[in-house]
């Protein structure tokens, strides 16, 4: 393998790969990434078994074709540390260790083998689709932060991805709280297609994704894969049953406040400032007009804050986790947020008033 290329053209597609990268491994080539050139295209390939990332960058000039794997951070390290600017040249010698020059600065790694590279299993996908890629990164902003984290309910430690004719919806819970956001897409489907995405796949994809561009997803029976114009992301799925999101979410609920969004974000990050550091509740006490947020711990100090509200039901009195209020206000962009609750022991359900693309749920918490 023998080729040239501007450090900006090989550190885009080498920080995809290598971002999948675990250090700490049984298996030592899984450390490394594999450099493919063929055909006048270099890939770059990291991978931890579960989630696998391929960058692409074409090289029509390159000189010679192979396959090599190189430890992942040296290799990034390096070309992080190189001038902006700089023409690398990459080749591999006699004893399969990797050389690398840059002007004055030579480097050389040690290799292990391409065939000892695990290679994802493709499959026929059940279901293909192309969704903008700005949208796709969208709906999982808004949804990704509800995911459960180690939770021996192994299915809630990801996201619920279901697809039916026109439209993506993407939903994660841990069981106190519930984010569900849609997306159209062109897709026709006779009957909804469900794949469970593991968190550290939503956490890569929404890295990878760009503003611009179209995704193409092929879900298969046991990974999804997302194609973007300079990458391939690959993921195992979890094998497992998603739990009727439809059940809980509350509809019909009777009481509905409005205001604005970033008015109550101020008012419950200052209230958070006192709430209990290991519940952190915080009490709502919704009037016609005005909501008064109340919080306070075992020292004995206390936060209360007046927020005007649009409001003319019966005042009511809840308790919620603040730091889930938090997370659902920074999700939504816009300028306005609606609560509607049933009764001070019914769970509350967000939204944006101006769009119903994106819905909330949070648990209420005794006090």
């Amino acid at each position: 393998m023998k080729f040239t290329i501007a450090r900006e053209l090989l550190l885009k597609p080498l920080q995809l790969a290598a971002g999948v990268v675990e250090r700490r491994h049984t298996l030592p080539v899984l450390a490394n990434v594999l450099l493919n050139l063929e055909h006048g295209q270099l890939r770059i390939t990291g991978t931890d078994l579960e989630v696998e990332i391929r960058g692409t960058v074409p090289l029509p000039e390159a000189e010679d074709s192979g396959a090599i794997t190189v430890p992942a951070r040296k290799l990034l390290d390096i070309c992080r540390s190189l001038p902006e600017g700089a023409d690398i040249g990459v080749s591999t010698d006699a004893d399969r260790r990797v050389r690398i020059q840059s002007g004055r600065s030579r480097f050389t790694l040690a290799t292990l083998p391409a065939e000892e590279f695990p290679e994802v299993e493709y499959e026929e996908g059940r279901i293909r689709f192309a969704v903008q890629q700005s949208a796709l990164r969208k709906i999982l902003d808004a949804s990704a932060f509800a995911m459960a984290q180690q939770d021996v309910r192994y299915y809630l430690n990801g996201m619920l991805w279901e697809i039916t004719t026109g439209r993506l919806r993407v939903v994660a819970t841990d069981g106190h709280r519930l984010a569900l956001s849609d997306a159209e897409v062109g897709v026709n489907t006779e009957d909804a297609v469900q794949a469970i995405l593991p968190r550290k796949g939503v956490n890569e994809l929404a890295r990878l994704l760009s503003e611009e561009g179209e995704a193409r997803v092929t879900i298969g029976a046991n990974h999804l894969c997302v194609e973007g114009p300079e990458y391939r992301f690959t993921s195992k799925l979890v094998d497992g049953a998603y739990p009727d999101y439809e059940r809980v979410i509350p509809r019909g609920g009777n009481r509905i406040l409005e205001g604005d969004r970033e008015v109550f974000r101020q008012a419950f990050s200052r209230t958070a400032i006192l709430s209990n550091e290991k519940y952190r509740g915080v009490r709502l006490e919704i009037q016609p007009e005005k909501l008064k947020v109340a919080a306070n711990n075992p020292d004995q100090e206390s936060a209360e804050e007046e927020v005007p509200i649009t409001y003319d039901a019966e005042p009511l009195e809840v308790g919620f986790n603040v730091g889930y209020l938090l997370d659902v206000l920074n999700a939504l962009p816009g300028p306005r947020v609606r609560f509607s609750l049933a009764d001070a022991n019914s769970s509350v359900l967000l939204g944006d008033p101006e769009n119903a693309g994106a819905l909330y749920v949070i648990m209420p918490m005794r006090l």
